[in-house]
């Protein structure tokens, strides 16, 4: 035998895993040394010179062998626990992909290369040699087995877990501690194993109960996912033992029913009534109502840690809308609690449908909102309803273009834990993992819960037309009471009796009027009869006195100009500040944008909180309100209204993501749980409100109506034709009036720096509140006529209706021009150019709800009128033209015509040439002034109207 052959042998005692591989390593050298590795080529060659001749083998060269071997079995140890080491990575990064969570099982779980040892040369014969699971920062090492087999349970088991694309590293080993400690598994006792089984059985009874009772109604059956009540009966309770005083729930149709009995506690004779056509549940100021499956409710639920306020809001068809409403309303309850942990005490949880999830752009916005310092909420509780079809749609390719339907949450570094709807343990260990992994960190946290759709999309539906090998899948599966009564069965938890009796009691309790569940200690919306029972039944005519004293004035107004010593302001701002002070002491007329400031300067030191935000609002878009001022050296912002006082109320400034649904939802929500505040949001152009109008249909505009919610939400919307296109022209006013019905909001177009004092100042003194949309101007805030005396803000009060400004003979006028707006002062310029006598201008400022008693009384000024013109900038088809010209039919008694001064109909908001925009402006006012033929269709229509009439 060669002598290093021998010497192997004898130093396998010192190295007896290797001496094998050695062995034909060196053989493979002797037959051919460019076989093997350049790094043994090298050892053997050096040991063979250093064993020349045949004398017999001494100590040293024992040495030199086994220097050699242990040197190898180091380099190759550090090899093999780098394998070991990758692979660990992949079952932390990737194993979510190959775990057994979901219970349709129509797919065996995914076998993945990055997964399987073989491919990291990790053979059988490494199995039992041990190794580090986490070399740097654990000392004890565990057989290759072990490591394998803990990988598998906590990775690939009933629940998958998603982490690693997390920046955070503390965060990422917080959740891996978790996780690989616990095996992804929880331990319960027997008595939490019995209650799971309970509400499951609560989940699976009012299902069935419907089902028999009220055959092929909608009710969107949470069957397939009935492990979502257990769930949010878990998170509930332990979020109260936390400190959690208030939860507002956000979720579309797929088991609201049911989580509205078993969960919020609402009696199940109140649901079966409105299956039967019978609801009286509403607010009696919600006119028309709403379905069933849209309602919200709240109550207040006995937990280990005190009462805890469940809300459930409010929500329309559009699915995900609700997402920045929720988180509205949870940052109106947590700024409340000013002085306490306001993130701990509200707890925001969203319920999703899994293609609306994927498929939904404002969930984007909604989570893309949730680190922002406008919006953030303190970490949201996402919880989908992965019933892995929507609608009819359940191929993967055509549902999204990601892996997950949660893939969305993955830009803000949310954790997803996917897991087995038919495990409800596994579930009740996802949702504390998720419930202290917010309160920790305070971020999003989301809970794919991987189940099913028993029934079709309605119950009235067929869903094995579309997608038949699921549902013969379904139809065959048991649901996951019965799964989990057998596995407690054979756990000896409980008898079949028992899993029989439990059924039968919460059967026999539904006909009773009453369920099993958790105590409810109010079972009533408390909404109407706190914070909001005197805006009830209010009117818009309420007088309000919105004056200041000039004293005040000029109190706030040193206030509002004092700034930091050595506060380098920008050239432009200080030429503000300096005119600002100059309009306090009555030396220059007011601007817009010092009226507008000291409308919230008054609020807030009168107790009432202001919320501002919007693109760009800190400075305003078009230079005019500089509420947050900038030191040019330092960077250093300083807001004059947040230092107004020490007892202030406060002032809440944000400059927002340019988002406009995600965003007025969000405003939206805040104002309909805090009515003291004055929330306004601003869009930067008008129109670009046009991105929210779910928001502006399904709840600013209707939500009182539908559901007896109010708000007093204001809207921004500058409004104004100068030439910048279609897309910087127009905010649609149409759209807001053709919504107005039942005075359910407000719709003004303010003209002068003192009728926005007025009217940001009503919006919180009046004992009113309805959504006010405010058409605010672009070019008009530096117009040289576009401005107030000192004394229009301390006297008077926002006037509906603006008559004539300029001393004429009303005996002589003949033609009354009605207008809103800009166009205003086109005309006003243009009528004293042309030094015409007989017309008049009155301005309409606000469009609704109609002023008709201020309105007649201008008119009757005019004895002498005969021709009414309307005169707007936006074309025929848009504008308030249409909306608003049947109250001058109704309200003209004599033989009047009545005409149109407009822009001809347009499909486009407006023009994109300048020279063009001028031609038609000028056309415009022109019209409007000199008078046009007489419209015959027009006018017949006023005569066919009072001819009914008559």
């Amino acid at each position: 035998m060669n002598k290093l052959l021998q010497l192997f042998k004898e130093a396998s005692a010192f190295s007896e895993d290797n001496v094998g591989f050695l062995e034909d390593l060196y053989e493979k050298f002797l037959r051919d040394p460019e076989s093997v590795d350049e790094s043994w080529r090298e050892k053997f060659r050096s040991i063979q010179q250093d064993l020349a001749g045949e004398e017999p083998i001494t100590e040293r060269e024992r040495h030199v062998v086994r220097a050699a071997l242990g040197e190898y079995e180091a380099e190759e140890m550090l090899r093999k626990q780098s394998a070991v080491d990758r692979l660990i990575y992949q079952f932390r990064t990737r194993g979510h992909q190959s775990a057994d969570n979901n219970p349709l099982k129509l797919s065996p779980p995914a076998e993945l290369r990055d997964l399987n040892p073989a491919y990291y040369e990790l053979g059988d014969d490494e199995l039992d040699r041990p190794f580090y699971i986490d070399i740097l920062r654990s000392p004890e090492k565990l057989p290759l087995r072990e490591i394998l087999s803990m990988l598998r349970q906590t990775y690939c088991g009933q629940v998958g877990a998603e982490y690693m694309h997390i920046v955070d590293s503390d965060i990422k080993r917080w959740i891996q501690k978790r996780l690989e400690s616990s095996r992804a598994r929880g331990n319960f006792d027997a008595e939490e194993k019995i209650w799971m089984l309970r509400l499951l059985t609560a989940a699976e009874g009012i299902e069935k109960y419907l089902h028999r009772k009220y055959v092929g109604q909608k009710r969107f059956s949470l069957e397939g996912a009935e492990t979502l009540i257990p769930l949010l009966d878990d998170l509930i309770q332990r979020a109260g033992e936390k400190g959690t005083k208030e939860i507002v729930m956000g979720m579309a149709h797929r088991g609201r029913l049911n989580v509205l009995i078993n969960i919020l506690g609402k009696k199940p004779s109140t649901l079966f009534q409105e299956f039967e056509g019978i609801y009286s549940g509403a607010p009696p100021h919600a006119g028309a109502g709403d379905v069933k499956y849209h309602m919200g409710f709240s109550s207040d639920i006995e937990t280990g840690g005190g009462l805890v306020h469940l809300a459930l809001a409010f929500n329309p068809s559009h699915l995900e809308i609700i997402d920045p409403v929720v988180e509205g309303s949870v940052r109106a309850r947590q700024d409340r609690r000013e002085n306490e942990d306001g993130e701990t005490a509200v707890l925001p949880i969203l319920i999703h449908g899994d293609a609306a999830f994927a498929g939904q752009g404002v969930v984007m916005e909604t989570l893309n909102m949730a680190e922002t310092r406008a919006y953030t909420t303190g970490g949201t509780i996402h919880i989908v309803i992965n019933n892995q079809i929507g609608f009819t749609t359940s191929n993967p390719f055509d549902a999204r273009s990601t892996l997950y339907c949660t893939d969305v949450a993955n830009m803000t570094q949310a954790p997803v834990f996917h897991v087995n709807g038919d495990d409800p343990e596994a579930v009740i260990y996802v949702t504390r993992l998720a419930l202290d992994y917010r309160m920790k960190f305070k971020r999003d946290v989301v809970i794919d819960l991987i189940c099913y759709r028993r029934h079709g999309h309605n119950e009235a539906d067929e869903p094995a037309v579309t997608q038949p090998f699921m549902y013969r899948f379904i139809r065959s599966h048991p649901p996951v009471r019965k799964l989990y009564a057998e596995r407690l069965i054979a756990e000896g938890v409980v008898t079949g009796d028992k899993v029989q009796r439990m059924e039968e009691e919460y059967q026999s309790g539904l006909k009773n009027d009453e369920t099993f569940l958790r105590p409810i200690v109010q079972d009533a919306m408390s909404y109407a009869k706190t914070r909001w029972s005197h805006y009830l039944g209010t009117e818009w005519t309420q007088p309000c006195d919105t004056g200041l004293p000039e004293t005040t004035i000029h109190d706030l107004t040193q206030r509002l100009i004092s700034i930091p010593p050595d506060f380098g302001l920008h050239p432009r701002a200080a030429a503000i500040m300096n005119n600002r002070r100059k309009m306090a002491a009555g030396e220059i007329p007011l601007d817009w944008g010092f009226a507008e400031t000291l409308a919230y300067a008054s609020l807030l030191t009168e107790g009432y909180s202001v919320r501002l935000t919007g693109q760009d609002v800190g400075r305003g878009t078009f230079f005019h309100r500089h509420a947050i001022l900038y030191d040019q050296g330092s960077g250093d912002a300083y807001v004059p209204l947040q230092n107004l006082s020490d007892n202030q109320a406060r002032f809440h400034l944000y400059d927002s993501l340019l988002s406009e649904e995600g965003v007025l939802g969000f405003e939206y929500g805040y104002s309909s749980s805090e009515p003291d505040t004055l929330v306004i949001w601003e869009a930067q152009f008008g129109d670009f409100a046009n991105n929210a109008q779910v928001v502006i249909d399904q709840f600013i505009s209707s939500g009182e109506t539908k559901w007896g919610r109010l708000s007093g939400l204001t809207m921004l919307l500058p409004h104004g034709y100068e030439g910048q296109g279609p897309e910087h022209s127009s905010a649609r006013i149409e759209r807001y009036l053709q919504l107005c019905a039942e005075q359910n909001m407000q719709v003004c177009v303010p003209t002068t720096p003192a009728q926005i004092f007025h009217l940001l100042r009503r919006q919180m003194l009046r004992p009113y509140r309805k959504p006010l949309i405010i058409m605010t101007p672009k070019s008009l805030l530096r117009h040289k006529l576009a401005t107030s005396p000192l004394d229009a803000l301390s006297s008077g009060e926002f006037r509906n209706i603006i008559g004539e400004i300029d001393a004429h003979d009303p005996a002589k006028i003949t033609r009354v021009i009605l207008c809103t707006g800009k166009v205003f002062y086109d005309l006003l310029e243009t009528r004293r150019k042309e030094n015409l006598h007989n017309v008049a201008i009155i301005r309409i400022e606000q469009l609704y709800p109609f002023p008709c008693d201020a309105f007649m009384q201008e008119l009757a000024g005019y004895p002498q009128m005969r021709e009414l013109i309307w005169c707007q900038e936006e074309p025929e088809n848009q504008g308030a033209w249409h909306q608003i010209k049947h109250r001058f039919l109704n309200l003209l008694e004599k033989d009047i015509v009545l005409s149109y001064a407009g822009r001809p109909m347009s499909a486009a908001p407006a023009v994109g040439q300048f020279h063009r925009h001028l031609e038609q402006q000028k056309k415009v006012v022109e019209d409007a002034l000199f008078g046009t033929a007489p419209r015959q269709e027009l006018l017949g229509i006023v005569h066919a109207h009072r001819s009914h009439r008559a």
